[in-house]
């Protein structure tokens, strides 16, 4: 069984920082790439940024600048470092991975975690 967790979230005023991480975690082969994700109300869930098992990244154009994702391949863990936080940044955010565990290459979600930014 594998899992993800998320931590991190909380409430911060425009123009602050937050770092969110994700941890996987039980019979993980390897991981590919690792992904944040992020919902505001009444909106569709858009791609934050992704990060590579070689490091390379991407981000959506919106946060370029202000996010940075790493990871720690040790730890199998995620990060995402947010700076500059604009009350449009307000969201859940979730982490994904594209995990092989045993024979079995899948897609596992994070239970989110709440980024909120005020004005």
């Amino acid at each position: 069984q594998v899992q993800l967790v998320e931590s991190g979230g909380g409430l911060v005023q425009a123009g602050g920082s937050l770092r969110l991480s994700c941890a996987a975690s039980g019979s993980i082969s390897s991981i590919n790439f690792m992904s944040w994700y992020r919902q505001a109300p009444g909106t569709q869930r858009e791609l934050v940024a992704r990060i590579t098992n070689g490091d390379s990244t991407n981000y959506a154009d919106s946060v370029k600048g202000r996010f940075t994702i790493s990871r720690d391949n040790a730890k199998n863990t995620v990060y995402l470092q947010m700076s500059s936080l604009e009350p449009e940044d307000t969201a859940a955010y979730y982490c994904n991975a594209n995990i092989r565990s045993f024979l079995t290459t899948k897609i596992y979600w994070g239970q989110g975690t709440q980024v909120t930014v005020s004005s």
